[in-house]
């Protein structure tokens, strides 16, 4: 039995063991305590939304409006990324909470919108648009208030910005390698140009007019805009019938698309008779149109839903867990599901939500988990990424047909080309 000195003694170490304890970062089961590591006061030093448990986002898409067609799977890809990116714990402790606004595929609503996101709810970052044209209404907001906006869409390039990060790929990566497919698997030497009339068509039609006749020595035999929601293109397909081409190079957009496809296939012009290639037409857009209106027909792109990896096998099943088991996955849909997880390691290579400090630690970002393969973010705020061309299929997947070897160098500001 112990003296009375050895109790007190053990009573004394266990108090002093106790008090250093006390004066530890708190530890969990995953290490030491985000609270303590990474206090508010320290990561948001600009009076962003965020508490000791919470970071709140926003999204501005088009939920309603011609646009909706296609932003929809945008919309559902990024809140699939946040609720897994919640359900491992969130980013540097926090939840993100996620302020969802309408830019109803009206330029200035976008605008409005992306003001009252960064302005009045002071958020992290935004995940939207869709169109160039809803970019460049944005832009200029973003930049005057040094907001952070995650880009998903496929564009014209000829731009760069502190403070967007373009998850979807530039001309170069997308236009340049698709026409030099199809002039050297398909014989393309004369193009008949397709796009709704607006800044994203217009600006890569003349991209791919230049490539085409100053690059590749072909021709341009036709060049047609249509406003945004047209649906009568009878005039259209009697100009591309005189005008004979080897391919229908095509960026028309939205709602649009349905239209378009089932007026060519009743016009006669189908895949057995006519080489389509078209930039804009992803599985999001073939719920509308019809997979049988659409077979046969290519379309240019980094990421289809039927691509075999790992990582896009389980991203498929996520996304149908959560949205139903018939819910479809475009090229858009997967690049906006990049979004939050670029900004995750971001601000977690930061060790802060502060813009200046996440944007300073975007380049050399690598996602290995991306469900197209493995994307990284280059000085220029684009992605390396590969390309590839599918064929439309009946079942409305496409079955892909070609790839580039290699990742491509995004160049927004390509020689010869502006």
């Amino acid at each position: 039995m112990s003296s009375k000195s050895d109790q007190n003694k053990i009573s004394l170490d266990r108090r002093r063991l106790l008090q250093g304890l006390a004066a530890l970062p708190l530890v969990s089961m995953s290490g030491l305590s985000f609270g303590q590591q990474f206090p508010t006061a320290k990561v948001n030093t600009t009076g962003l939304a965020i508490t000791d448990t919470e970071v709140t986002v926003g999204q501005l898409h088009s939920g309603t409006g011609t646009m909706a067609i296609s932003e929809t799977g945008s919309i559902q890809a990024e809140q699939l990324a946040i609720d897994e990116i919640n359900a491992m714990g969130g980013i540097l402790g926090r939840k993100i909470k996620v302020i969802k606004e309408d830019g109803a595929s009206d330029w200035p609503t976008f605008a409005e919108k992306s003001r009252k996101l960064l302005v009045n709810d002071k958020v992290a970052t935004v995940f939207g648009c869709w169109t160039s044209a809803s970019r460049k209404a944005v832009l200029p907001i973003f930049e005057k208030e040094n907001g952070l906006l995650y880009y998903p869409t496929f564009y014209e390039g000829l731009e760069q910005s502190k403070n967007v990060i373009y998850t979807g790929q530039e001309a170069t990566q997308q236009i340049i390698w698709g026409l030099d497919w199809a002039q050297k698997e398909k014989s393309a030497k004369k193009f008949f140009l397709v796009g709704s009339d607006y800044i994203w068509p217009r600006t890569s039609m003349k991209i791919a007019r230049k490539h085409i006749e100053n690059f590749q020595k072909g021709s341009v035999v036709g060049e047609e805009y249509y406003p945004l929601g047209n649906t009568n293109f009878n005039s259209l397909i009697n100009k591309i019938k005189i005008a004979k081409p080897d391919c229908i190079f095509c960026a028309v957009v939205g709602g649009s698309n349905v239209a378009f496809y089932k007026q060519l296939k009743a016009a006669g012009i189908t895949a057995s008779k006519q080489f389509l290639l078209t930039l804009s037409v992803t599985e999001d857009e073939m719920l509308g149109i019809g997979g049988e209106n659409f077979e046969g027909f290519y379309a240019s792109m980094k990421y289809f839903q039927s691509l075999e990896n790992e990582n896009n096998k389980k991203f498929v099943a996520a996304f149908r867990a959560k949205y139903g088991p018939k819910a479809v996955i475009g090229d858009v849909t997967q690049a906006a599901y990049l979004g939050p997880w670029l900004w995750k390691a971001a601000v977690e290579k930061a060790g802060s939500f502060d813009v200046d400090m996440v944007v300073a630690a975007s380049p050399g970002i690598e996602l290995k988990t991306a469900p197209e393969g493995y994307v990284k973010v280059h000085e220029n705020h684009h992605l390396w990424s590969k390309t590839r061309i599918g064929m439309g299929q009946a079942d409305g997947q496409f079955k892909v047909v070609a790839e580039s070897p290699e990742l491509i160098e995004p160049n927004p500001f390509p020689k010869g080309y502006q």
